[in-house]
């Protein structure tokens, strides 16, 4: 567990270096431990993997005001994602749940 922590410090510092590689890599730790408010944060630090991760999230969650504040963020795609789904035919929506075939 140690190792964990130094690694996590160690790419903190490397990415506040610029190195978008251990920014990346927060993201991916951020996200495997489920931690919202870091991949947040890391998002607002330019992190377009924390970005990417968020996107997947909301547009998986149907959350359109989540996919907007990211999009609002700067990652476009989660603009472009916002988008597809409000252009989705509406029983594409209401069959998603549904045992019925699209």
């Amino acid at each position: 567990m140690a190792n964990t922590n130094f690694d996590r410090e160690t790419l903190r510092e490397l990415a506040d270096a610029g190195n978008e590689t251990a920014l990346d890599r927060l993201a991916d730790l951020a996200d495997a431990a489920g931690d919202l408010g870091e991949l947040n944060e890391l998002l607002d630090e330019g992190s377009v993997r924390a970005g990417f991760l968020l996107t997947r999230r909301a547009a998986a969650a149907g959350d359109l005001r989540e996919l907007q504040r990211i999009s609002d963020a700067g990652y476009d795609e989660a603009g472009n994602e916002l988008d597809r789904l409000l252009k989705a035919p509406a029983d594409e929506h209401r069959d998603r749940g549904s045992d019925r075939p699209l």
